[in-house]
């Protein structure tokens, strides 16, 4: 990749902050969506909410990388908490969109962020990019979320939306709140353990965007997930064998259900998602296993 300058939203998040270091340490300009009155030279103001961005900051950026939106897991899911996960990620997305679009120069690509969620409860059918939507609350924020992308598409700037799996890294996401548990030998199955979790180290997303911003023929929707998913109970033993503990136990799915309210059902549901179109663009995985995944974030 040429030297860039890439404007990042989500950038305090889990994979925006390895992704800004990645980019600065590879001698790129990066610019970070803040939603304050810009404070730092390399910081650019937005509010998803009112859907304003200071479209000035884009200027000369050849690509925008939005993974901005409310953590799915951060709260329990009551009615109030469920409009911001759809507001975060539609407005958001939406504002950028939009603000993309109007530059008289946009960039190359936008990358929008987006989940393997889309497919909703698949239990152990194959899903690739072309697999349709499923049920549920999750699947309708995530096509609705795509579908706000739309000015820039229309504009003819190269949109990806990058369906994410479960992101395996010791810092945060649902990987962050495992490992403290397995670690004191009280990790174990959930439900009954056959749902389907793609999964992905932190190290592969990170390269995968990398990937998708230098390769043109990338375009639409993209699995960022593993090559060979596995299941959770897979993960659980996966777990117990790097960490040298035992993963004995399990939480029923009414249990679940009590604890999380509709949170639960994204935990039990099943996506058993490939990564087609990265494979067939050339991407190489450098953690393809789940044991080398877990390995690299303990690492």
């Amino acid at each position: 990749m040429q030297r860039s300058r890439i404007a990042v939203t989500g950038s305090t998040g889990l994979i925006g902050k390895a992704l800004v270091r990645s980019l600065r340490t590879d001698g790129h300009e990066v610019v970070r969506l803040v939603r304050h009155p810009a404070r730092a030279g390399d910081e650019v103001e937005w509010d998803p909410q009112r859907q304003y961005v200071d479209v000035a900051g884009l200027v000369g950026c050849d690509a925008v990388v939005h993974l901005a939106g409310a953590g799915i897991g951060d709260h329990r899911w009551t009615d109030a908490y469920r409009k911001e996960i759809r507001d975060s990620r539609v407005l958001g997305t939406a504002a950028i969109a939009d603000a993309v679009a109007g530059l008289d120069v946009p960039p190359r690509v936008l990358i929008s962020g987006s989940a393997v969620g889309y497919y909703g409860d698949a239990g152990d059918r194959v899903l690739d990019e072309n697999a349709p939507p499923g049920d549920g609350f999750l699947p309708k924020v995530c096509v609705e979320w795509e579908e706000a992308a739309a000015a820039a598409q229309e504009a003819g700037v190269r949109t990806v939306f990058a369906r994410t799996g479960l992101v395996v890294a010791r810092e945060g996401g649902a990987w962050g709140r495992m490992f403290p548990l397995f670690r004191t030998g009280l990790g174990g199955r959930l439900g009954n353990g056959r749902q389907y979790w793609s999964f992905i180290s932190l190290h592969d997303q990170i390269a995968a965007l990398r990937h998708i911003i230098d390769t043109p023929s990338l375009s639409g929707p993209v699995n960022l997930t593993a090559p060979e998913p596995v299941t959770n109970r897979e993960v659980t033993a996966a777990m117990g064998r790097v960490l040298h503990r035992p993963a004995r136990f399990a939480v029923p799915a009414p249990a679940l259900r009590i604890a999380l309210g509709g949170m639960a059902a994204d935990i039990l549901s099943s996506q058993r998602a490939r990564p087609v179109k990265l494979l067939d663009s050339g991407f190489s995985f450098a953690f393809p296993t789940i044991d080398e995944a877990i390995r690299a974030a303990l690492r």
